[in-house]
């Protein structure tokens, strides 16, 4: 038997090509069970997880006379019956079934591993945040504490670890958690061993949202230039980033890039125009920025939305202002607030 665990990846990457649905990378992937392989593997701005996994080949050997209670890192009898009924309940879309069976699952087996990592994969896919942080942690103190008990009693080694704290650390990063986001991530990293396009990505976000924009961008360079030149919505990150740090042309020219493949997001169009205000071409600007549709378009004057579910960085929120008042939309904005 093969137990797999899955990777719910949460990076905090807005390119919307709606007004209500938010674009990623991947396009068209949906969520999927902790049972498929590495396939599909995207950002999120809205909390809708994508799942990929990692096929891990245990061996199933507990010296059960020295340890008691010993960790599970493989499931068997009962317990291996519910674990895979959930998975497929998974693989059908039924998540809140997979959840019912997975949260049993750690009940029977407290110490099972990847119940608890399946658990805080339904958590997420439902939007439920804090449970799930509180099953990857579980999850992740069980696997450390089984390769503590790995050295000593030669018991099967839980050998997934970076992927939980990369889990958690992508959790954290869409939950307020910056820091300790960006933690979990470097571990996740420095365990890896190897550059991981998904870490990159994840660990650049997780530095933008610390203010750590040079580190960032050496991030987002890096998982660019393993992407076999595949334009992807993180990329646009890597434009507003580059703009931080002072290098205008750099951030128009893969903005342009991102464009190409993806037109009509609302989101690439915001960021081209304001690129295009920071050059002083404001009549291109206010032309492109009101291609987009209104209601989507009045979005970027909402601080809100700008600071929790875009997160701009500061000098393209600058930029971003004097467009905005260009256009009227500030204006209007205000006028509607008072109003309610």
């Amino acid at each position: 038997m093969k137990i797999q665990i899955s990777a719910v990846l949460l990076l905090n990457v807005s390119l919307h090509l709606d007004t209500s649905h938010a674009f990623q990378v991947a396009p068209g992937a949906k969520s999927s069970c902790p049972s498929s392989h590495i396939e599909r593997r995207q950002l999120i701005t809205t909390l809708l997880p994508t799942i990929a996994s990692l096929v891990l080949t245990p061996q199933l050997v507990f010296a059960e006379d020295d340890i008691k209670d010993p960790i599970q890192i493989t499931a068997t009898g009962e317990l291996k019956k519910l674990f895979n009924e959930g998975r497929a309940f998974e693989q059908q879309g039924n998540i809140a079934a997979a959840q019912r069976l997975y949260g049993k699952v750690t009940r029977l087996a407290p110490k099972f591993i990847y119940g608890w990592a399946s658990l805080g994969n339904t958590q997420v896919a439902l939007g439920a945040l804090p449970p799930a942080e509180n099953s990857y942690t579980r999850a992740i103190d069980l696997c450390v504490e089984s390769n503590k008990e790995e050295e000593k009693f030669g018991v099967a080694r839980c050998s997934d670890l970076y992927l939980l704290y990369l889990n958690r650390g992508s959790l954290r990063m869409n939950n307020g958690m910056t820091k300790e986001a960006l933690a979990d991530l470097e571990l996740a990293d420095s365990m890896r061993g190897q550059p991981d396009v998904i870490i990159l990505q994840n660990i650049a976000r997780a530095r933008e949202l610390n203010g750590q924009y040079a580190k960032a961008d050496r991030d987002y360079t890096e998982a660019i230039s393993m992407s076999s030149n595949e334009v992807a919505p993180f990329w646009l990150r890597s434009a507003l980033v580059k703009f931080q740090i002072g290098d205008p042309l750099g951030a128009l020219d893969l903005t342009r890039r991102v464009e190409n493949k993806f037109p009509e997001a609302p989101e690439v169009r915001a960021a081209l125009a304001t690129l295009l205000v920071a050059k002083g071409d404001l009549d291109t600007a206010r032309k492109k920025f009101l291609e987009i549709p209104d209601r989507a378009r009045l979005k970027y004057s909402d601080p809100n939305y700008m600071k929790t579910v875009v997160s701009w960085p500061p000098k393209m929120l600058e930029n971003l202002a004097k467009l905005t008042e260009a256009v009227g939309d500030n204006k209007r904005v205000s006028e509607a607030a008072a109003t309610l």
